[in-house]
């Protein structure tokens, strides 16, 4: 009889995709694959172990996993990921209803210690997290007409403020054949965005090839057919060569939408916290970028509060804002994380954290109005991801906005709109923030 199996992935998108190589380890072993980690032979629940908010998610996650198991919903419960990683010897001490752990170096030997734990063994699996790793198939949890391609593992950065090295080990790129390999094989699936991701996407192959190939890696991506879109994340920005902005300028399936996280602009706070580059290089980038691609959407992430953040430095954070308008801004509170050199260093309060973060998020509210206000009487092709019968609407995204990031555009059809497909959507009025519009175009599929 094959056991049943339900998983529960938390974090990262890079999280997910070792979920989803998870799930096909053990359906090839014989597992029984179910859509909830509910009424299960055997829960895994993937964990995040970033920063406190994520901890504490995670640890509810397991908590509330244990209560199924003591009520007879669950049989066993395996816990992987950062959590596991990071807390490689308290999670079994001190949580007994965890019956195994994973970490983040051993994820492909899921169907051992699956195997191992259904037959009463408690089972602590730790691999070296900086080793060349495995990289199994994968049975997406995405919608069918999009995925993500992790393009290397690991990160070599040393943000002072940053426990991700320690959880995953170097930068280890991944060879450029074997990516092109995967994206053709997602894209005969039917997939039609690929969001290439990493830690640090703008380091690949620097470590495999001895130079930056994104460029090349994004040029060989444009080429197979059936991928409409690709969107790049996590591009660190201390190094941006030519070579990389004019790809994206030029190929048309590469979506002029840039994730380049920058936390902060004061030179001081960057110096403390280890990031590569100054204030006025920032500066210069996202005004050369600007210029150079048509069209395009920054987002950034940003910390507030951290060492050094006096309401000077935080003056500056949101006057570099003001200048550059970045159409998505992510702000969070900084979390002194133990292990850190950030952590042993003297910073504001929380609660001046939480309200900078706050008074962020109002800036940028502004300006999302703004830009929202300039797309009116435009058309967007949208991709379209479903019917919301209690709106009456249906709803997507274009260009401007990530999956689960950026929120969504509501639009009515007169015909049907098939989910995965394509349409051409007058922009005509906004909601809480969001654009709305409706058909005027054919569906493409």
């Amino acid at each position: 009889m094959a056991y049943s199996v339900g998983f529960i992935s938390l974090g990262c998108d890079k999280n997910r995709v070792n979920t989803e190589q998870m799930i096909f380890l053990l359906n090839e072993a014989g597992w029984e694959i179910r859509a909830e980690a509910d009424e299960v032979d055997l829960a895994v629940v993937n964990t995040c172990g970033f920063i406190d908010a994520a901890k504490s998610e995670a640890i509810d996650t397991i908590l509330e996993l244990g209560r199924r198991k003591s009520e007879g919903r669950i049989g066993k419960l395996l816990v992987t990921g950062c959590l596991s990683q990071r807390y490689q010897d308290e999670v079994l001490s001190e949580m007994p209803e965890v019956d195994g752990v994973l970490g983040t170096g051993s994820f492909a030997r899921v169907a051992e210690a699956a195997a191992r734990v259904m037959a009463g063994e408690r089972v602590r699996l730790f691999g070296d997290i900086s080793a060349p790793l495995p990289q199994p198939q994968r049975i997406l949890t995405t919608p069918g007409y999009l995925a993500y391609l992790t393009i290397a593992e690991g990160c070599d950065n040393h943000c002072a403020y940053c426990v991700i090295p320690s959880l995953r080990g170097r930068y280890r790129s991944r060879p450029m054949e074997e990516l092109l390999a995967e994206a053709r094989e997602l894209a005969a699936a039917g997939v039609k965005e690929l969001i290439v991701i990493a830690q640090d996407t703008s380091r690949y192959g620097l470590d495999l090839y001895g130079e930056r190939c994104l460029a090349q890696l994004l040029s060989g991506l444009c080429r197979i057919d059936g991928l409409r879109w690709i969107r790049v994340h996590y591009l660190y920005p201390d190094e941006m060569p030519d070579e990389l902005i004019d790809t994206i300028a030029r190929e048309e399936k590469i979506v002029k939408y840039l994730d380049i996280p920058i936390q902060h602009v004061n030179d001081d706070i960057l110096r403390r916290m280890n990031r590569r580059g100054s204030k006025a290089y920032l500066d210069g980038l996202f005004t050369k970028l600007r210029a150079r691609i048509p069209g395009l959407v920054l987002r950034t992430s940003l910390i507030t509060g951290l060492p050094g953040e006096g309401e000077a430095e935080f003056a500056e954070l949101c006057d570099f804002l003001r200048k550059h308008r970045l159409e998505r801004v992510g702000a969070f509170a900084f979390s002194p994380e133990e292990g850190t050199p950030a952590a042993r260093m003297d910073y504001p309060p929380a609660e001046t954290a939480e309200h900078r973060a706050e008074l962020i998020e109002e800036l940028q509210s502004r300006v999302i109005d703004d830009y929202n206000a300039r797309k009116l009487g435009t058309a967007e092709a949208v991709l379209c991801e479903g019917f919301d019968r209690a709106e009456g609407t249906y709803f997507g995204r274009s260009y401007a906005e990530s999956p689960g990031i950026d929120g969504q555009i509501r639009f009515t059809s007169k015909s049907p709109v098939k989910a995965g497909s394509f349409i051409t959507v007058e922009l005509t009025g906004t909601s809480d923030g969001e654009l709305t519009g409706r058909a005027a175009g054919e569906e493409e599929t």
